[in-house]
């Protein structure tokens, strides 16, 4: 099993400690409708694996089967280089990821929520391109797949606590490790910021090859990213750049930057393409996050929709063994189409409400028709039939969207 599930409810105890926190200190850095997209993307994130984590690990097998260059012993001192050399691996990969058009198509989903809390470190792209190719070096070395596997684990596990703004600076641990105030330049907007700290567990490797820049007091960071996704459709997040740099493939006369637009540097466009489809970026001296109204009813069932949502899929990963291909396949779709209709309810669309409802419904008819009935069957049923009672009091219509401007 991913030893990320097993973390899962420690994940969702520090966030009920930041809740109580942010309740305590009167902040405001949580709002439903971001909270419950970068929960549900990091549900999608999961799944995913499934699917895409196959392949680059069986490359990592054969490289180590077939070219390792040393046989290492499985001590604990091996292990301990292992981490380490996972976090210089995994900090090239993550400067790449800011650095080459591709990755930062994947990558920019960590970096699309204008918030700065818990659950943005669960937001995860759900869509890996070439990374994988950074941990080879490990594989020649001859590192044991399922220990490069569980440090790589164990380097994600790390990072979810430094996504939080109620910790400041720590002192002499920011010298060497990677921290909340370091981390939140990472994720930060502001010019000064932009592609800076990309250690995952030690900082030092930005302070060795130049890419450190520390938090100032007098510029606060404004989180996001400057071509903003303005959705809360988690599949929108996974596809917004590759569908930007697809569209400028498409429209470019050159055929020389219509095959090399994926690999230069993030944020070039062919020049022909930028005369005709200029793109505007979002402007930091009167930045306001996007932010549709949400009735507290839009509120209360898209909490629902993700408890609903984060339960298929947790049932479906602890049972992946049982699943045919097909039936892993039609808990997938399921799941894509119920992360959209979600997302239409934040946006308040015009369907976004029926369309729940429908789904719900058909939700609550499979589940007693299909599965057997045990107390985790029948909350389902429960909690889907309570969105459709709440969406059906008060409806979640359209309304102009309101805008927070950041202090």
């Amino acid at each position: 099993m991913d030893i990320i599930l097993y973390a899962v409810p420690g994940f969702f105890l520090l966030i009920a400690i930041e809740l109580i926190a942010e309740k305590v200190r009167g902040t405001n850095y949580y709002r439903v409708n971001d909270a419950v997209t970068s929960l549900t993307t990091g549900v999608l994130s999961e799944l995913m694996k499934v699917v895409l984590l196959l392949i680059p690990f069986t490359i990592y097998v054969v490289v180590h089967e077939n070219f390792a260059l040393f046989t290492l012993p499985d001590t604990a001192l091996v292990w301990v280089i292992a981490f380490v050399l996972y976090d210089l691996s995994y900090y090239w990969k993550h400067r790449f990821g800011h650095e080459m058009n591709l990755m930062w198509a994947a990558h920019v989903v960590h970096h699309s929520s204008e918030e700065y809390n818990l659950s943005t470190a669960l937001r995860q792209t759900s869509g890996g391109t070439i990374g994988f190719l950074f941990y080879l070096p490990m594989a020649l070395l001859g590192f044991e797949p399922l220990m490069v596997a569980t440090v790589g684990a164990l380097n994600l596990i790390y990072q979810y606590w430094v996504h939080t703004q109620h910790i400041g600076k720590l002192g002499w641990y920011e010298n060497f490790f990677v921290t909340p105030s370091n981390h939140r330049v990472h994720h930060a907007q502001n010019g000064v910021y932009i592609d800076r700290n990309y250690g995952g567990v030690f900082i030092l490797w930005d302070r060795w090859f130049g890419s450190f820049q520390e938090e100032l007091e007098e510029d606060p960071p404004i989180f996001g990213i400057r071509g903003a996704v303005k959705s809360w459709n988690p599949i929108w997040v996974n596809l917004q750049v590759y569908n930007q740099l697809l569209q400028d493939c498409i429209h470019t006369n050159n055929w020389w930057h219509k095959l090399t637009i994926w690999f230069r540097r993030t944020g070039w466009r062919p020049p022909d393409v930028i005369e005709r489809y200029p793109l505007v970026k979002t402007d930091l001296d009167n930045f306001h996050k996007f932010d549709p109204v949400l009735t507290r009813s839009g509120k209360v069932a898209a909490t629902i929709g993700y408890v609903l949502n984060s339960g298929v899929a947790l049932t479906m990963l602890l049972n992946l063994q049982q699943l045919v291909v097909g039936q892993q396949l039609a808990v997938i779709a399921y799941l894509l189409l119920s992360t959209y209709s979600v997302g239409a309810l934040m946006e308040g669309k015009a369907s976004a409400v029926l369309f729940e409802c429908v789904k719900n419904l058909v939700f609550i008819v499979a589940i007693w028709w299909l599965t057997p009935l045990n107390a985790f069957t029948i909350s389902a049923m429960t909690l889907s039939a309570l969105s459709v009672v709440v969406l059906s009091v008060r409806s979640n219509r359209s309304e102009p969207a309101k805008t927070t401007v950041k202090p």
